[in-house]
């Protein structure tokens, strides 16, 4: 019986050619959600080094090891891409058609296949056959350039913003939109191009609305949501620690310097002239106490305030623990499943997948019994292996 668990997306079908940062990444979020995601790992070392016994963005998923320099490794993808619903790929443009694993034949044997491409810089245009990583990628959409304090450079927000955000669930949105027209009486499979660039982009509309309005400047530190607004930010502890502070509207401001303190001495909000003056009074009010001691003191409250945590600290925050928005499995903690359903949860079922592992189990579920025929030099017999890193976006 085919893996697919109870998510709303059992049943579906997806093969991913297997890469780093943001294509697994949406496979990993397509098998939260219940899908059947078929792993193409190949023969090499880890891309990031990092054990894949440890890479949660591979959970949920089972692994093939397949040498896609060897006709017999292609034919063996056309095969699974037959019998899929979704193909994840993230080579640079014209890799798959080279390998002979692009849209065009997976198309042909498969017309109701979506062909999901996640990429840095999209299939064309004039960085499209470069090399780049997510910092780049937001630098040109301008993302990057609203992050961080006036007087410094911009902050780097790890890849969240571009590999994930404008990257992966962008991919996600498109596969599923483009599974639903297939799905549909006359629908056919199509090609989806997810470009981090285009993602990323995308995100920025409201701000692009504010500026074109006149109600964003187009600078760090100056604007109500990046720090600019002494009650949007954050502020150091006496222990060394951080709270932030999101006190936009008015009666939670209100709650905020109350409980901080300050209500008697605090210079108005209203008046941008006094927001440096406001600033200093907020921050050394915050330098008087710990970290615990002032989530203490805005606990329960309106005011708009939390700790700032380590990804460490995360899992214990009551709120989170009571919801299980982390959870332990195989002896790794790890965020749980997003978003939620009330009819068809999804759940980690397996661990990271190791490549090549689950050989017999996807010949004889996907009903492709050529798989066993061939094996690749580094196919191990059992145990952990190492992922193999393709020509990929990220």
């Amino acid at each position: 019986m085919t893996e697919s668990g109870n998510g709303p997306l059992s049943g579906v079908r997806v093969v991913e050619l297997a890469g780093i940062g943001p294509g697994p990444f949406a496979a990993m979020l397509l098998a939260d959600l219940g899908a059947d995601v078929v792993r193409v790992d190949r023969p090499g070392g880890p891309g990031l080094g990092v054990d894949p016994a440890y890479d949660v963005t591979n959970r949920n998923k089972r692994s093939v090891l397949v040498d896609l320099k060897s006709p017999e490794g292609v034919a063996h993808v056309l095969e699974l891409a037959e019998r899929a619903d979704v193909l994840i790929e993230g080579y640079r443009p014209s890799v798959a058609e080279r390998l002979g694993v692009g849209p065009e034949e997976c198309l042909a044997r498969n017309p109701r296949l979506v062909y999901g491409r996640m990429t840095g810089w999209g299939q064309q245009g004039p960085l499209a056959d470069t090399a780049g990583h997510d910092i780049g990628y937001i630098a040109i959409t301008g993302a990057l350039g609203m992050i961080g304090p006036p007087d410094g450079p911009p902050a780097i927000p790890a890849n969240l913003l571009g590999d994930y955000a404008g990257g992966s669930l962008y991919l996600v949105i498109g596969v599923l939109a483009a599974l639903q027209h297939a799905r549909t009486e006359g629908g056919t499979g199509q090609v989806v191009d997810a470009a981090i660039v285009d993602g990323t982009a995308h995100l920025t509309a409201m701000i692009h609305g504010m500026l074109a309005a006149g109600g964003w400047q187009d600078r760090r530190g100056a604007n109500l949501l990046d720090g600019g607004a002494p009650f949007y930010g954050t502020y150091e502890t006496a222990d060394g620690g951080h709270m932030a502070v999101g006190a936009l509207e008015k009666r939670f401001y209100g709650a905020f310097i109350r409980l901080l303190g300050i209500e008697q001495e605090a210079p108005s909000r209203d008046d941008l002239t006094a927001w440096g003056e406001l600033r200093t009074t907020i921050a050394a009010r915050f330098k008087t106490r710990t970290r615990e001691e002032w989530t203490a003191v805005f606990a329960g409250s309106d005011a708009c305030v939390a700790p700032v945590l380590s990804l460490r600290e995360a899992p214990q925050h009551p709120h989170l623990a009571a919801r299980g928005t982390f959870v332990e499995h195989g002896g790794l903690t790890q965020p749980a499943p997003a978003p939620r359903f009330s009819r068809t949860p999804g759940a980690v079922r397996r661990p990271p997948a190791q490549p090549g592992a689950d050989l017999a189990e996807i010949a004889r579920d996907w009903q492709v019994p050529g798989l066993l025929a061939t094996r690749v030099a580094d196919d191990p017999p059992a145990g952990p292996a190492h992922a193999g890193q393709q020509d990929t976006a990220g």
